[in-house]
């Protein structure tokens, strides 16, 4: 289940910054139609930083509700403290979700022992599988590729969400894990065909919100070999990869979801903002180009 596309969900909300119970079955069922692999609810595009812990859960339990059985649901449980990741992640024990989707610790800037420490701590606090997420970028802490093989010998830690950019990184882990069931997924979309042409087995896609069976289509041509055509699909999307992250995701993809009537409002809670005038001719640029608008 933790192959091909799957969507990084955005979390819709009303004008007040409420969630829209029913904007989320539209979205739900917008990639159940479009055969998205599986949906992760609550990770950083679904703001994760920014619901309370008691809408990060109620989120999570109504895209399983809403979801109903039809598509696989991971849940977002990331934090920089132990304590607190371990204290969500049983929030879902034997609640029907597929996996965890949990991201170094941010901020606090542990070693690569306390790396190891953390997620080894949590996976022995819950049977649900758990999909390490490697993000530089927004935490500060870089999960190098031995700190990932040791992980993987967890046998419940059977994935990891690589979102550095660096391509090699797929054959570095793959040539320290000797497990075949590992399974490494990009969090970049601009690198999707390269990734899986290299050993990957997917992604956990940002784009895939507005672009659901296109980003689909581009994991599925790569990983059945047909690496020519992946490419070629991939590059009709790469405009759009780069224009929802003009500012700060998940703020261009909410906006881009809204002009495509997925979502009603691209309202979000502070610190976060809507997407700025000036940026908004880029995306809706990218969204045409893909033959979205």
């Amino acid at each position: 289940m933790f192959t091909g596309s799957i969507v990084a969900l955005v979390t819709p909300m009303d004008d007040k910054g409420q969630v829209d119970r029913a904007g989320l079955k539209k979205l739900i069922d917008y990639h159940v139609a479009s055969g998205t692999s599986a949906i992760v609810s609550v990770g950083t595009t679904g703001e994760s930083a920014t619901l309370t812990h008691e809408d990060h859960v109620g989120v999570v339990l109504q895209t399983l509700e809403l979801a109903d059985g039809r598509i696989p649901v991971i849940a977002g449980t990331g934090a920089n403290a132990t304590a607190e990741a371990i204290s969500l992640t049983r929030q879902f024990n034997d609640r029907g979700v597929a996996g965890c989707l949990t991201v170094t610790p941010y901020y606090n800037k542990p070693t690569q022992e306390g790396l190891f420490q953390h997620f080894r701590t949590i996976a022995e606090n819950t049977d649900l599988p758990q999909i390490l997420y490697n993000v530089p970028a927004r935490t500060g802490c870089d999960m190098l590729p031995e700190t990932v093989a040791r992980l993987a010998k967890v046998k419940n830690i059977v994935a990891i969400k690589e979102a550095t950019g660096n391509l090699s990184r797929v054959s570095q882990i793959q040539a320290l894990v000797n497990d075949d069931k590992f399974t490494v997924l990009t969090g970049e979309d601009a690198n999707v065909a390269d990734f899986i042409r290299l050993g990957g087995r997917g992604v956990i896609s940002v784009t895939a919100n507005v672009a659901a069976r296109e980003v689909a289509e581009v994991c599925a041509l790569a990983l059945a070999g047909k690496f020519a055509e992946a490419q070629a699909a991939h590059q009709r999307l790469m405009p759009l990869h780069q224009a929802l992250f003009i500012e700060s995701n998940p703020i261009p993809v909410k906006w881009a979801c809204k002009v495509l009537g997925l979502i009603a409002t691209d309202t979000m809670r502070l610190p976060m903002t809507p997407l700025s005038e000036s940026a908004r001719p880029a995306v809706e640029r990218a969204l045409k180009l893909a033959g979205l608008l």
